[in-house]
């Protein structure tokens, strides 16, 4: 399974607002289109857009287009996830083949989720039952995934009982992305709904819970689909190990806490409709963030392509990039 791919001068994204009714490819050649197409979560996902992004900035190069303006228009597409940003510096940097530099940070992307999924499944017990929340898999990044690359590392030593995955509201990534993948994996799956998981927990039905993450700071507090900290909370409460798996180009040490990440704000008809179909007064007021901020006290531990933190997570990521925390 992939979500992203480059043929000689052409980008194709696979529609995610699609899925998982049918699998349509969409052809990119103009990087506007592109930062449209993140924007509207044709493709989604931390690193995802990471890759997506390195792949427009070709698009802008091939093009002749000015590309500061490029990659300001890309940087605008959406404001949350810090590997959008990452992604870009790193091309603006590059001295040399642009399109070998896009394909290295998509290569790369697979390998880091590799090692993210086989350091993650030394955590897992033995027929554990995981709880995720939204979709951190192949779907939302180069390939294999972060969250759910644990999953399947750990499916693949046979540690895996049973994996809920809750719906994720508004836009139900958990529901469309994330047991689409699972099923067509052949991992065993429950689809549940977000408000589902507290009555799950209380009854012993979770062992493990692995989510993703779109920007960590300084301290450990990481930013992620909306519900996640909810899931966080009552992990804490019924004394479940909670994770988050991400690689490290997710985390931003220039912020010291959550408090100063950035969440973006999604359109009102994201919660006043599903599939297109009215569930709401149109005139009702709504508040939809994207994201959440979970707090780093509520941690486990961080699994990175380098390794799983553990507390103090400021020292330990400092440590991490050199640093002395």
């Amino acid at each position: 399974m992939e979500a992203i791919r480059w043929k000689n001068t052409t980008l194709y994204l696979l529609d995610q607002t699609r899925l998982p009714v049918e699998e349509v490819w969409l052809p990119y050649t103009d990087y506007r289109e592109v930062a449209a197409a993140i924007r509207t979560m044709i493709v989604r996902g931390a690193p995802a857009i990471g890759v997506t992004a390195a792949y427009a900035y070709c698009l802008a190069a091939l093009a002749g287009e000015n590309l500061e303006e490029a990659k300001a228009v890309l940087a605008a597409s959406r404001p949350t996830a810090v590997n959008l940003f990452w992604a870009l510096e790193r091309m603006a940097g590059c001295q040399g083949d642009l399109v070998a530099e896009a394909a290295a940070i998509h290569r790369e992307d697979i390998d880091m989720c590799r090692a993210i999924g086989a350091h993650g499944a030394v955590a897992v017990p033995d027929g554990a039952r995981i709880l995720t929340h939204c979709n951190a898999g192949t779907l939302a990044t180069g390939g294999y995934g972060t969250a759910l690359g644990v999953i399947r590392s750990a499916h693949a030593a046979g540690k895996v009982a049973m994996v809920y995955a809750d719906e994720t509201r508004p836009l139900l990534q958990g529901a469309r992305l994330t047991a689409y993948e699972l099923v067509a994996d052949h991992i065993p799956t429950t689809l549940i709904a977000d408000s589902m998981a507290a009555a799950l927990m209380a009854k012993g039905g979770v062992d493990l819970v692995v989510v993703g993450c779109d920007r960590m700071a300084a301290n450990g507090d990481f930013a992620n689909k909306i519900g996640t900290y909810s899931v966080a909370v009552n992990a804490k409460h019924h004394g479940v190990p909670f994770y988050t798996a991400l690689p490290c180009s997710s985390i931003d040490l220039s912020i010291s806490n959550g408090s100063a990440i950035p969440i973006e704000e999604r359109d009102s008809d994201e919660l006043r409709t599903l599939s297109g179909t009215q569930t709401a007064p149109e005139d009702a007021a709504v508040w939809n963030p994207a994201f959440d901020v979970t707090p780093h006290s509520l941690l486990t531990g961080i699994i990175t392509e380098r390794g799983i933190l553990y507390p103090p997570f400021r020292e330990n990521l400092a440590r991490l990039f050199g640093g002395t925390g």
